[in-house]
């Protein structure tokens, strides 16, 4: 893979360099828009990093060139706070996505990764080649993951709004891009926004934007998030934090369909589909009192639960070797596969952390690993007091650091608790009864 930076920040140039390189991808760099056209002229990229405003040639001539010379090389945009109006007309001359500095780096990197994918998909469409569309990024083939993607797809054919919840880690972001992506406005932005994340104070800023002198600082009129949509999808990440005040200022834009900007005197139509999640018990929230009972009817239209990892540890072989894949592919290794010792460990342990856990523990072995196979001393899990579903069982509280001995004593500790009943233990441990049986013969239990 092979993309191109061009921004007038020689750190930031270094910087996109550096962390692409991490990932095994090839880089190349350009201080304005005319190195960038040269750049671009001269050979192809799988994606374009592109800076708005750069002195010369700026990012949105070099993206309307890149437009009109026919070039399908995918443009992410990064721009500063105050030239989201900016990035809007970037979106609508053909830019891929934006970003606004500060960015994160592995929000950048699953952008533009993302965007490059989509160009070869779109390539071989092209080309004649019949495809069934993006793959979907819900990795399993459980019942609550078959049963997930079936509603995902009724829901993706509407406009209502959809509260996704689930623990975190679960993949709740992931469902919301799915939604977008399989409906239809997935050529449109999908705009997510962490609700945890936002200062309290700057919050309504961001969503609904502000005019020029509206607050100490507001040099110019900001368009906010809802607007920056456009046609698209906002996801409301983690909305059971939104602050109060806030919450009946979105009440009143998912009733009338229309913003005010901070300090204006006039309401703006929107036209984005709003999804929210949440981490937390929401219905427990409305009954404190802490999030509005209207507003949660608003939102709840349609309710998706994503299910945690340890109710679907059936997905755990398949996620396991997709993640390695992937890691492999990041890390500029040869994918490594899981032993039958260290695939029993995970498929008995409960992921308290999720899909994100599970990520972290096989990144982890990657690092760790001498062989061509991951086994069990491989293993390193950041252990939590509570590490399994049945705190009788918590294979983590007996003192041992071999994981040998770990799985030993939980086998053990759940044949005790369950009388001796094979069956009984292995559904404790969330595994086969075929894997209880092998292990307790192998352990001499």
């Amino acid at each position: 893979m092979k993309i191109l930076v061009v921004d007038d920040e020689k750190n930031i140039r270094d910087s996109i360099r550096k962390l692409f390189g991490l990932e095994g991808i090839e880089v190349t760099t350009a201080s304005d828009g005319l190195e960038g056209k040269d750049a671009l002229a001269a050979q192809s990229f799988d994606a374009v990093i592109l800076d708005l405003r750069m002195p010369g040639m700026g990012g949105q001539a070099l993206l309307e060139w890149i437009v009109a010379e026919g070039i399908r090389s995918p443009v992410i945009m990064i721009s500063a706070m105050g030239e989201i109006s900016d990035a809007v007309r970037a979106l609508k001359s053909g830019a891929e996505d934006y970003l606004i500095k500060p960015f994160d780096p592995e929000e950048l990197i699953h952008k533009v990764k993302s965007a490059a994918r989509n160009k070869k998909r779109a390539d071989v469409q092209e080309a004649g080649t019949r495809t069934s569309g993006a793959p979907s990024r819900l990795i399993g083939t459980s019942l609550s993951i078959l049963s997930l993607r079936s509603l995902i797809a009724r829901v993706a054919a509407t406009n209502s709004t959809v509260l996704i919840t689930g623990e975190s880690g679960s993949g709740k972001e992931v469902v919301a891009r799915e939604i977008h992506g399989a409906s239809a406005r997935a050529g449109e932005p999908f705009v997510a926004v962490n609700i945890g994340g936002l200062h309290a104070e700057l919050a309504e800023s961001e969503l609904f934007g502000h005019e020029k002198g509206a607050f100490t600082g507001a040099d110019a009129r900001k368009p906010g998030l809802f607007e920056l949509a456009g046609e698209g999808t906002v996801f409301l990440d983690e909305i059971g934090d939104m602050p109060f005040a806030l919450q009946v200022k979105l009440l009143r834009v998912l009733q009338e369909r229309k913003i005010r900007r901070l300090g204006g005197t006039r309401d703006l139509p929107i036209a984005a589909r709003i999804l929210s999640a949440t981490n937390k018990n929401i219905d427990e929230l409305v009954a404190l009192g802490s999030f509005r009972e209207d507003l949660f009817y608003r939102i709840n239209v349609v309710r998706i639960r994503v299910p945690a990892l340890r109710e679907r540890k059936e997905d755990i072989p398949l996620l396991a070797g997709h993640i390695l894949a992937k890691l492999g592919e990041r890390m500029g290794k040869t994918p490594k596969r899981l032993d039958d010792e260290a695939m029993g460990i995970l498929c008995s342990y409960s992921f308290p952390g999720n899909i994100r856990e599970l990520e972290n523990i096989l990144e982890r072995a990657m690092i760790y690993c001498e062989n061509d196979h991951i086994g069990a001393a491989d293993l390193d899990f950041a252990l939590p007091k509570q590490a399994v579903e049945n705190p009788k069982a918590n294979i983590y509280a007996i003192e041992t650091s071999s994981m040998d001995g770990i799985e030993r004593e939980a086998i053990r500790h759940a044949l005790d608790v369950c009388g001796g009943n094979r069956s009984k233990a292995a559904e404790e441990l969330g595994i086969s009864r075929r894997s209880i049986q092998y292990k307790i013969k192998r352990y001499g239990l």
